[in-house]
């Protein structure tokens, strides 16, 4: 199978309207982007809430299946589309990698539908707010925003401890609505179409594409480019969190590498001595400075793993710079069927 994959279904509704199905399939303003990965269960939650859209505004549905040999994803996405209760098309990206699959997503969105105003992202573990869609195009439009983000609200399981919920790793940015600095996650945002002709590399870091962070450095290059950005809190998106990532060693890792990302991106903007000086400064002065967050937040009573993180988010960097980073994302390649 080719890198750039097949396309697996595309809409075939009924017949009751076809002069509307074929303009809403043909002309959505909004197309919604959905890179996807062996979580096929938590797939059918993420396109049933897209179902349950109250949005009148038509979009469109892209899934990107990142497993070219299981295709579990295909198939969920395919029986959504064949069943008319999304509008859209399935692609699978053989090369593996997440930033792969998001880049991708966009590029299917942006030349299958030319006509879209917006390109919207949701992770395959999350579950849209029925008015999600609405509020962020509302957003947008309102308030004339390049780049719109929204709150990833986590759903844990039953009999995590409630230290997890405090976790900045779990907490939203920011908690009110208005024009932010640039946000950190594309597991809900929207960015306007044009957007994209205003940066010269509009796509993902393949660089992140085991590591994680491909999302943060884009979102960086956007915010140098000039691009705004607006937080929409009440488009809210909640995230459904396995019991794996309810563990405390999980949550340590995610520290070192949220400090591990942090490095890689000012490093790519630290081409001249003077930047390196300055990559080199930030490096040192950041774990005393981590080390008295840590201090304060113990003061004030948060659990020892959230005090641990701010430690843990400057020893990744330091790590980072050592040469050394942890990957999150690279995973062994799924058996042939037979």
């Amino acid at each position: 199978m080719s890198g750039r994959g097949h396309r697996l279904a595309e809409t075939q509704k009924s017949d009751g309207d076809e002069t509307r199905e074929r303009r809403s399939r043909l002309e959505p303003e909004a197309v919604v982007c959905v890179p996807t990965f062996r979580r096929p269960g938590m797939l059918r939650q993420t396109l049933q809430s897209l179902a349950d859209q109250t949005c009148s505004a038509p979009f469109a549905v892209v899934v990107i299946d990142n497993d070219p040999v299981g295709l579990a994803g295909a198939r969920i996405a395919s029986a959504f589309f064949a069943a008319g209760l999304l509008q859209g098309f399935c692609e699978v990206e053989a090369r593996p990698g997440n930033c792969c699959a998001c880049n991708r997503a966009f590029r299917e969105a942006r030349s299958r539908f030319p006509s879209a105003s917006y390109i919207l992202m949701i992770d395959d573990d999350e579950i849209a707010d029925a008015e999600w869609l609405a509020r962020m195009i509302a957003a947008a439009g309102a308030n004339r925003a390049d780049i719109v983000g929204g709150p990833v609200v986590p759903h844990f399981p039953d009999g995590a401890s409630p230290a997890f919920a405090r976790h900045p790793v779990y907490l939203p940015a920011y908690n009110q609505s208005g024009f932010v600095p640039m946000i950190y996650g594309s597991g809900n945002f929207l960015i306007r179409r044009h957007a994209f002709e205003r940066l010269s590399r509009p796509e993902f870091d393949l660089r992140y594409n085991f590591l994680g962070g491909g999302d943060m450095d884009f979102f960086t290059r956007c915010r140098r480019a000039g691009l705004t950005f607006y937080w929409e809190n009440a488009a809210r998106i909640v995230e459904t969190v396995p019991s794996d990532r309810v563990r405390t060693a999980w949550v340590l890792r995610r520290g070192l590498r949220i400090g591990a990302i942090n490095y890689s991106v000012d490093k790519s903007s630290s081409r001249s001595a003077l930047g390196w000086l300055r990559l080199l400064a930030k490096n040192g002065a950041l774990l005393p400075v981590s080390a008295f967050r840590s201090l304060k937040l113990l003061a004030q009573g948060e659990p020892l793993l959230v005090c641990a993180h701010p430690m843990l988010v400057a020893l990744g960097r330091i790590i980072a710079s050592l040469g050394f980073e942890p990957e999150a994302y690279r995973f062994k390649p799924a058996k042939p069927r037979l």
